[in-house]
């Protein structure tokens, strides 16, 4: 090797003339000795220059030379020579689309298949720039279709389909192993499945690729089509076969369909929900979509679900993602507002309440969610907790658990009782549910004589009444002037009214107004007249 011009930053004077294509002065100067040997910084000479820049009279004018000077086999090694990052004068050519250099390299014996330090090749970096002309000749030269490149050991088809090269791939499926598979177990038909390459998924199927194919991770072309949105593919892949019921997750038995549901994309929720099983929905061991749509707050995919009759209380995911219900892992997931759109619609479409959203409406000051949640639910009378309800007036009545375990967070969060106590009695909560022992001994004085205001406070239970006592003596209870007085027959009137009606509809309805009694009575029995009371912060 001739090292008089080799420079740190430049490159050899035909290597120069090579790549701009002066093939005249590149003979000039091989006439007048000048080496096309030598390199620059990146193991470049004049071949690979000349191969790069396209220029055949420039390849032929070296190859000659070398020719001339040497053996055969020098001349092959010449032609075969690497760049720093192992290119070859074959592989700059097949990387641009220099079609005729591509042809005389090879003549010349140039190694068809040498592969990068990256391990691309020829074929896969003119498949990768979409040269249609140069695949063809390296495939007719017995280019290795099948060999894997790149880190992630992709074939030539899974990067023709990545870039949508239709023609390249209609070419290579009659050659190729349409089932090859990656470091990740996937397949080309996958490639195109995630990336929407409509044109190529198709041909691949049309030529008997396996429509549900499954990864390293069990996801399938389908999973991933849906995942991503590409509406035409999950169409096309459900026309020709795919299987939308196949489990694609080690973990638990993720369906296409909760890929579209947690990433929001519509139109293919909808084909997806018409096409799953529907024991999705509630079976044992299965996962509901809405907890996907839930968990990336995709109010319009939890929107849809509901709709198209998916229960909004799914089943019990509690050993499979430690989650209990989708509400309830709503209302885990809500930040800064009060509540989010999601818990809006799973709270109006009925479902079920559990202690723990409970504690997320009461456990606050804030009262956001619990007017939302009495907006769509009925407050029973206390004799119906063992009867079976459904709705009433348009409404899910609470069912006996629910009211069970909401006074039970009540009694616990009395702390907060000045904002949830005057919402509840007024949604027709029965105020003797909360005459409990706690409720009387923790209460602020303010909220203590509220709740004693709805209720006959004469005929507290002696208990409750020593309670009382105590606390007035105490000074930690500051009772209202008239409780010391003999309660007035009109209170104990709208008590009674109270008591026949029921505290639901007498509170919520306009049953008040049909009742024979003077109009200005109508808040009295309502007890409008009861001043509401403050939430006052305290650390206590």
């Amino acid at each position: 090797m001739d090292f008089t011009e080799c420079y740190g930053d430049t490159v050899s004077s035909v290597a120069a003339a090579a790549r701009s294509g002066c093939w005249k002065r590149v003979k000039r100067l091989i006439r007048r000795g000048f080496s096309v040997d030598c390199r620059d910084n990146r193991g470049w000479n004049a071949l690979h220059e000349a191969a790069a820049a396209g220029s055949l009279q420039c390849v032929q004018e070296i190859l000659s030379a070398v020719g001339a000077a040497g053996s055969p086999r020098g001349c092959r090694s010449y032609v075969n020579s690497l760049t720093h990052e192992g290119e070859s004068a074959c592989y700059l050519a097949a990387e641009r689309g220099h079609l005729a250099v591509v042809r005389i390299l090879l003549k010349a014996h140039a190694n068809i298949n040498q592969q990068t330090n990256d391990l691309s090749c020829p074929l896969y970096a003119a498949v990768n720039g979409g040269h249609k002309e140069v695949v063809e000749l390296l495939v007719s030269k017995g280019a290795e279709v099948n060999g894997t490149h790149t880190a992630s050991c992709w074939t030539c088809l899974h990067q023709a389909v990545y870039k949508g090269h239709r023609e390249i791939v209609h070419m290579l499926v009659n050659v190729s192993n349409l089932e090859a598979l990656d470091d990740h177990g996937i397949s080309p038909l996958f490639v195109a499945a995630q990336y929407g390459q409509q044109e190529c998924l198709e041909i691949l199927v049309n030529a008997g690729a396996n429509v549900s194919t499954q990864a390293a991770d069990l996801a399938t072309p389908l999973l991933i089509a849906s995942q991503e949105g590409h509406q035409a593919c999950v169409d096309f892949l459900l026309d020709h076969g795919a299987d939308p019921n196949i489990a694609c997750s080690h973990d638990w038995p993720q369906l296409p369909i909760h890929a579209a549901a947690e990433f929001g994309h519509i139109g293919v929720l909808r084909r997806l929900i018409a096409a799953t099983d529907r024991a999705c929905d509630r079976g044992d061991g299965m996962v509901s979509p809405l907890y996907m749509a839930v968990l990336r707050h995709q109010s319009k995919s939890v929107e849809m679900l509901l709709r198209e009759g998916y229960s909004p209380d799914a089943q019990d995911c509690t050993h499979t993602l430690d989650i209990r219900s989708p509400l309830s892992f709503a209302l885990g997931r809500t930040s800064n507002k009060p509540y989010s759109e999601s818990v809006r619609l799973l709270v109006a479409a009925g479902a079920s309440l559990h202690e723990e959203d409970w504690i997320y409406a009461l456990a606050t000051d804030k009262t956001d969610l619990l007017q939302l949640i009495l907006e769509h639910r009925w407050i029973s009378r206390p004799e119906t907790l063992t009867r079976k309800c459904s709705d009433h007036h348009g409404k899910t009545i609470l069912k006996p658990q629910e009211l069970r375990e909401l006074i039970c967070v009540a009694l616990n969060q009395v702390h907060f009782a000045a904002c949830w106590l005057p919402l509840l009695l007024k949604a027709g909560l029965e105020p003797s549910l909360l005459l409990q022992v706690k409720m009387l001994e923790q209460a602020d004085s303010d909220v203590l004589n509220y709740l004693l205001e709805f209720v006959n406070w004469s005929t507290l239970s002696p208990p409750l009444r020593h309670i009382l006592d105590r606390r007035r003596a105490e000074k930690t209870w500051q009772p209202c002037p008239h409780f010391d007085s003999i309660i007035c027959l009109s209170h104990i009137c709208r008590l009674q009214i109270r008591l026949l009606l029921g505290p639901d509809p007498l509170m919520r309805t306009n049953v008040v107004q049909q009742l024979p009694v003077p109009s200005p009575l109508h808040s009295f029995l309502q007890f409008k007249d009861i001043p509401e009371i403050s939430y006052k912060h305290s650390l206590s």
